[in-house]
């Protein structure tokens, strides 16, 4: 008899770990033990009716990877098993996944309502892009929950937060906000990228559709771009596919492939990346040339209550991989502290193995003004800081240095 013991209905009762490493595998008819690499375009049919049949849904099976592919697919089931979620589509890149979450259903008079610190590009397409299609925006300071109420618009559709914010890492109610998009017939949007599905589950507290970028922890190695778009089966199906399919952010087979595989080290990574980042933010906030931590863990976080119900690894609250800081001196010291580093990388990307670490004014937020950046805490001296898997008393000691110097 041909062992089936992966059925989606027996993999939605295992924990998280056990579906890291084998929920959504398909095994062709050889049997490899590791998920085979699928890099086809197209796809065959033994007979016209076949093709006429999944062309038009009434047949399961495969027509082209810009649609969908095995690696694409085992890739969103897979996705879906840690999420909680009905059904997911995954795409070229972590931006590709936001823009399609949201244009797929935007219309010319829609009003979009947003938390006002969000990473660059995210605010990019809100405030620059949208209004070219006539949708409105209104930015608000989201931290405060009565900010929200007076802020939905009769035609307000859509609400998008990230939590924690980049770069400051301020964190957002997201059952406060859903029950609000709830009464007002919006949908709520969540980046989840800086939390990602092990810490925080934006879906069980009410959000409509999670967004990733899979680039970050999720591949975790800083080798492929990616992103995934999660939600129930009628916005997915009826809403984001069509979108997706004619407009073709894909992703690779290849790409899907990696991301597969690497979340089978998911639980482990993001277990020593939260208990570095930990150890890192208590000895900054400890450090004399520091002014100031944003790091939802530490109680003098500002959300330090809302994170600590929000944001958990296995049952205990968690602040992340991510920590903001700003040092004294503003830019000058900033540059100065990251040119003295000898471990952790001057880089803009995130989520990686390797310690990382970027100045958000200059870099991922320097399409926002510097009047904007400073209504929004991106002070001349903040830094963001990707804690890797390095020992983190290698990492402290390298801060050490390069803050003397």
């Amino acid at each position: 008899m041909k062992r089936n013991r992966n059925t989606p209905e027996i993999a939605r009762k295992w924990r998280p770990d056990t579906q890291l490493v084998r929920g959504g595998t398909y095994r062709s008819e050889t049997g490899e033990t590791s998920e085979a690499i699928y890099l086809t375009s197209g796809f065959c049919y033994d007979e016209a009716e076949t093709a006429e049949s999944r062309f038009n849904g009434v047949a399961p099976g495969y027509v082209y990877s810009r649609y969908v592919n095995p690696n694409l697919k085992m890739l969103q089931d897979r996705l879906c098993l840690l999420e909680g979620a009905e059904a997911c589509t995954v795409m070229g890149s972590g931006m590709a996944a936001v823009f399609a979450s949201m244009m797929s259903f935007l219309k010319a008079g829609d009003h979009v309502l947003a938390h006002r610190v969000m990473f660059g590009s995210c605010h990019y397409i809100i405030t620059q892009i949208l209004p070219r299609f006539g949708i409105t925006y209104t930015l608000v300071d989201g931290t405060e929950p009565a900010n929200w109420e007076g802020a939905f618009e009769k035609n307000t559709a859509c609400v998008f937060i990230e939590t924690p914010s980049n770069p400051c890492l301020e964190v957002i109610d997201i059952s406060h906000i859903a029950g609000l998009c709830r009464s007002h017939g919006a949908k709520l949007i969540v980046d989840n990228i800086f939390a990602t599905p092990l810490l925080q589950k934006p879906l069980e507290m009410g959000a409509d559709i999670v967004v990733y970028s899979t680039t970050k922890h999720m591949d975790g190695q800083g080798r492929t771009l990616g992103g995934a778009v999660l939600g129930n089966r009628d916005y997915i199906e009826e809403t984001l596919l069509p979108f997706h399919r004619h407009t073709g952010p894909a992703l690779s087979p290849f790409n899907a492939w990696i991301i597969h595989k690497s979340l089978e080290t998911f639980s482990l990574r993001m277990e020593r990346h939260c208990a570095n980042a930990d150890k890192l933010a208590r000895f900054l906030e400890a450090h004399p040339a520091v002014e100031r931590v944003f790091f939802p863990a530490l109680e003098s976080h500002p959300h330090y209550v809302v994170a600590s119900r929000q944001m958990t690894y296995k049952g205990k609250p968690c602040g992340g991989s991510l920590v903001a800081f700003v040092l004294k001196g503003g830019k000058e010291a900033a540059f100065g502290a990251m040119n003295g580093l000898h471990i952790v990388d001057i880089s803009n990307n995130l989520g990686d193995a390797k310690s990382l670490i970027t100045h958000p004014a200059s870099t991922t937020h320097s399409n926002i003004s510097p009047e904007e950046q400073a209504k929004i805490g991106i002070a001349p001296g903040l830094l963001r800081l990707s804690v890797g898997l390095e020992d983190a008393d290698d990492l402290c000691e390298d801060f050490e240095r390069a803050l003397a110097g």
